[in-house]
């Protein structure tokens, strides 16, 4: 690791960083695009030379945004993916073609953030204003990085809500709101409608808006966004539609789920028999009926993307965190589902595609979460629970305040760990080799606690340690 790699990191993490701030001014004075396009500006706009495709939603938004890219390096065209947050290392957030940013690129591009960071630090000494965020910066990273490599194509994540977004100052091809359920409530609105309208604040002028959104108090108040800016609207349920084929026994050998899609858009038909979906769970094979939309009307615009690119794309994205079976005999599932609508769609996934013997959950999550409606949908699916505190972020909730809500709700056999490390050890205690781990609850006790899986695998001895002990606890 190098000192100018590390300086950059030292420089980006040092800003004000609201993915790990117990409190997030959305909607206040300190979030505005107006200081977006003046970083941007200040660096000749890098955004304005790329074909975009802007990707919002609840649940499904980085799992699309990581479809689309897939399909699209797939059928050629150089394709850079902008994410948030990132697993192990900032530079996942910045992948070409599916390749992180190097390090060397990282401290090259924020090298050319630093004097007008200053410049903008300087010029924000007024009372009740500041220089650019953590969020705002590594959204610039991203892209220079990709104006400086010409990519074909970018794909850019939302990172909370659309409107007030920093991603919020392109012009793409085409627009995309995967799903609308309730999360960041304090922030976005506590009604669905209310959700969906900041969503849908990434609608531009002219520009194709793709919709999984079904509900119809959100599906109704995007339509209204499209019509005043005159966006045309492709809708699921409407315009595409999807067949979802579950994957089995994915516990014993890896396997892939498939969708027959079709699409009715200006005046034609489209039909795709027995797709292949590289990440599991009817939630993502709506994800790859958005993605396949969104093909539809690129390629109305005359890109080239053909069928079998699609098909590849879509069967080998790769997409961590994501129902991502990380072991088996025992089964390790990480998935980093935060808001009910995710979970319950994690548990779907888990009872259509795994029969293993007794599952064992590690729980961790964040403040201000549905954390009671989260575990009433999760605890019954599992026969015992951990309950930890990621270590990295102060949003993290205690595991005893977690236990407390448990109880209300179930009357499973539950342990209490400090910290990750203390979590996979008592869970080395627990598990047998016929049985399933299931991590979830945050993105960010998923990272935390795929670090300790692979510095500290589980053995052959914990096995059946593990067996053993299972039997008398």
């Amino acid at each position: 690791m190098s000192d100018s790699y590390q300086a950059a990191l030292a420089f980006l993490y040092g800003r004000i960083d609201y993915e790990r701030a117990v409190a997030m001014p959305y909607g206040s004075g300190e979030l505005k695009l107006d200081r977006m396009r003046d970083l941007l500006a200040r660096l000749d706009n890098p955004q304005d030379g790329l074909p975009i495709v802007h990707v919002a939603g609840t649940k499904g938004k980085g799992s699309t945004s990581a479809m689309i890219a897939s399909v699209l390096s797939a059928a050629g065209h150089s394709t850079g993916l902008f994410t948030s947050p990132h697993l192990e290392r900032l530079e996942e957030r910045f992948r070409i073609d599916g390749r992180p940013c190097s390090e060397d690129e990282l401290a090259v591009l924020v090298d050319r953030l630093r004097p007008v960071v200053a410049e903008m630090d300087r010029e924000a000494e007024a009372p009740g204003d500041a220089g650019p965020t953590y969020f705002e910066l590594t959204t610039a990273v991203g892209l220079l990085h990709f104006a400086e490599r010409r990519v074909a194509a970018a794909v850019l994540e939302v990172g909370l809500g659309g409107r007030l977004d920093s991603t919020n100052v392109c012009m793409p091809r085409v627009t995309v709101i995967t799903s609308i359920s309730f999360d960041h409530m304090k922030q976005l609105g506590n009604t669905l409608e209310a959700i969906a309208r900041e969503k849908a604040g990434i609608v531009k002028r002219g520009v194709p808006l793709v919709s999984g959104v079904t509900t119809e108090g959100p599906r109704l108040a995007i339509e209204e966004i499209c019509r005043a800016q005159s966006a045309p609207l492709v809708q699921l349920g409407r315009d595409f539609d999807y067949v979802y084929r579950a994957a089995s026994s994915v516990d014993e050998s890896p396997a892939r789920s498939t969708i027959d899609f079709v699409c009715r858009t200006q005046g034609r038909e489209q039909f795709e028999r027995d797709v292949q979906v590289g990440l599991l769970g009817e939630h993502q094979g709506a994800n790859a009926a958005v993605t396949l939309a969104v093909v539809d009307q690129l390629r109305d615009q005359g890109w080239s993307i053909a069928e079998s690119a699609c098909r590849c794309g879509l069967a080998d994205v790769n997409w961590p965190a994501r129902v991502e079976v990380i072991a088996r005999r025992p089964t390790i599932i990480l998935d980093s589902a935060h808001n009910v609508a995710s979970i319950a769609a994690l548990v779907q996934t888990i009872s259509e595609s795994f029969a293993v013997r007794e599952r064992l959950l590690i729980f961790a999550t964040t403040q201000e979460k549905q954390i009671a409606e989260m575990l009433a949908a999760l605890l019954p699916q599992f026969d015992r629970v951990i309950f930890t505190r990621y270590q990295n972020n102060p949003r993290g909730v205690p595991p005893d305040d977690l236990a407390s809500f448990a109880r209300e709700v179930s009357d499973l056999p539950i342990d209490v760990c400090p910290d990750p490390p203390a979590a996979w050890r008592r869970a080395q205690d627990l598990i047998a080799e016929d049985d399933l781990l299931c991590i979830t609850g945050s993105f960010f006790i998923a990272a935390e606690m795929r670090n300790q899986i692979m510095t500290h695998p589980l053995s052959l001895l914990s096995h059946r340690i593990g067996a053993r002990r299972r039997l008398i606890l």
